[in-house]
């Protein structure tokens, strides 16, 4: 499963002002297609990190001991391409994730509101 913030911050057209923020969900439950599924929340609460999504493991990827994964500032249509490739290779705990997207990994327990 995928988790999208579109809360305070991720999704706001005045914090980032040049994305399709509507179009950009839409097109990553497209790219996922039958590999998983796509949701929409509410504020995550890490504001700092806009626009934040969250790629939770898949069943077989928490068995090999994955967490969820955690992934700020997806802004450009490539990360929204590379996240969906990720999931439909398998996610976390099955897959590695591509060199770009854990450049954009960060841990929520040390603080990310902003």
């Amino acid at each position: 499963m995928v988790t999208v913030c579109r809360g305070c911050c991720c999704g706001s057209a005045a914090k980032h002002p040049g994305v399709d923020h509507g179009e950009q969900v839409a097109r990553l439950r497209a790219a996922v297609g039958d590999a998983g599924r796509v949701r929409v929340s509410e504020c995550l609460d890490a504001c700092g990190h806009s626009n934040v999504v969250v790629v939770n493991p898949s069943p077989r990827g928490r068995e090999n001991g994955a967490r969820p994964v955690w992934l700020g500032w997806v802004l450009g249509e490539d990360m929204v391409t590379e996240i969906a490739e990720w999931v439909r290779a398998g996610g976390p705990g099955v897959a590695e994730a591509p060199a770009t997207l854990e450049l954009q990994e960060f841990d929520l327990r040390k603080g990310a509101r902003s």
